[in-house]
């Protein structure tokens, strides 16, 4: 056999697990298939995805059945051990998915209710949506870590997305950037009667100019709302994460009055802890549960005051289990009343879920456009809407940019 064919058969191993051993040295792999690294790593694997249902090596030794011993078991010493294993093995992309794979397939809530087991995770959406759904049932000695590794995920979200959302709505606002001839409501008077009083003309009456003096439109306080409307149902768990911290971000703009709200069959208005600490916020956020987004599209309203100036951003799946036909109509009465009205039915890396194909096209038919959105697009999308860009022309563009 050449290297690459016995690289491949190594792979082919890998993937197949060892019950496919005995099939594939018939091919030709010969016996010493895997070397040290790759044993390791196929044990790391097994652990999960072998049918070993958690067995610990001591129980695989009274049954004979040495493949299970594979299992991670109730041991905690062992379970430290395959985390470091799949971290020093595989990149963080697959660790994310094996880890979240370990607390589905085996129950290992183990992770996440010891300290030192639980400080080994890599921190990651997918973790922290499991801390989010699990809060109520983590022990006390658990929780500064389970903390830590929320505030890890919600730092690395706001590095990556904080300077081009703030980029977006200052270039948006700030008249100056984008325009020789700024609008009449930015005029600062009194300074640009001030600084030309030597320029009055006598014989005409008339103050005669040289220099208009605008107020820097970025600087001025709360110039919009952005209401953000976050649909807490468990499918939701990744937009959930993503939309409150970049709730988070927008609340730390003095140009913006931000407000965060998450809805099942009730209503949490999560503003105050928004714009002060995100990670209470999130730990604020109970997944799952019903549906209401009628109910939080009337709370929402309490917060419009200039339909022109506010942006509403529902996220959702649009499943809705209470009033459907009302919540319909509060959206398009929204967005008939001048406001910016989008629904994004996703705000993750991950695609775009199940979704209501019915209610998104009713409302894309009024003007809503409905579409998933990544979290590296959502800068493009807020300040085209702020500068009074077609939303349905934007959203065009947004999806394209993201195939």
């Amino acid at each position: 056999m050449t290297t690459i064919n016995q690289e491949q058969m190594k792979r082919w191993r890998l993937i197949l697990g060892a019950s496919s051993e005995e099939k594939l040295q018939s091919f030709g792999a010969g016996e010493a298939m895997l070397d040290e690294e790759s044993r390791l790593m196929d044990e790391a694997l097994a652990a999960i995805y072998d049918d070993t249902g958690g067995i610990s090596a001591e129980d695989a030794a009274q049954t004979g059945n040495s493949r299970k011993a594979a299992g991670l078991g109730p041991s905690s010493p062992k379970l430290a051990k395959w985390l470091g294993d799949i971290r020093t093995f595989f990149p963080p992309d697959v660790v994310s998915v094996i880890q979240s794979d370990a607390i589905e397939r085996k129950g290992l809530k183990q992770l996440l209710f010891e300290p030192e087991l639980l400080s080994q995770v890599k921190p990651d959406i997918q973790m922290v949506a499991t801390l989010m759904a699990l809060k109520g049932k983590i022990p006390e000695k658990t929780k500064d870590t389970a903390r830590q590794l929320v505030k890890a995920v919600v730092d690395e979200i706001v590095k990556r997305l904080s300077q081009d959302l703030r980029r977006a709505v200052t270039g948006a606002l700030n008249r100056r950037q984008h325009s020789p001839l700024p609008s009449a409501s930015g005029l600062d008077w009194n300074t640009t009667i001030r600084k030309n009083l030597k320029n009055y003309n006598q014989e005409r009456g008339l103050l005669l100019p040289d220099k208009v003096y605008f107020f820097d439109r970025a600087r001025r306080s709360k110039e919009w709302t952005v209401i953000l409307d976050i649909d807490q149902s468990g499918s939701m768990a990744g937009s959930v994460i993503y939309a409150s911290i970049i709730g988070s971000i927008f609340a730390s703009m003095p140009a913006l009055d931000t407000r965060v709200v998450a809805f099942d069959t009730e209503v949490v208005d999560l503003s105050e802890q928004c714009a002060t600490d995100p990670v209470d916020m999130l730990f604020g956020i109970q997944l799952g549960g019903g549906t209401d987004i009628n109910k939080s599209l009337a709370y929402c309203s309490s917060f419009i005051a200039e339909p022109k100036k506010t942006l509403f951003i529902l996220v959702s799946d649009l499943y809705e289990g209470g009033n459907r036909t009302e919540m319909i109509q509060r959206l398009i009465d929204m967005h008939q009343s001048g406001m910016k009205t989008i629904c994004l039915l996703a705000l993750t890396d991950q695609g775009v879920p199940s979704y209501d194909d019915v209610v998104a096209k009713k409302l894309a038919q009024q003007g809503i456009p409905c579409f998933g959105c990544s979290p590296d697009k959502l800068p493009e999308l807020i300040e085209g809407a702020l500068k009074g860009q077609d939303l349905s022309v934007l959203a065009e563009r947004v999806k394209q940019g993201q195939k």
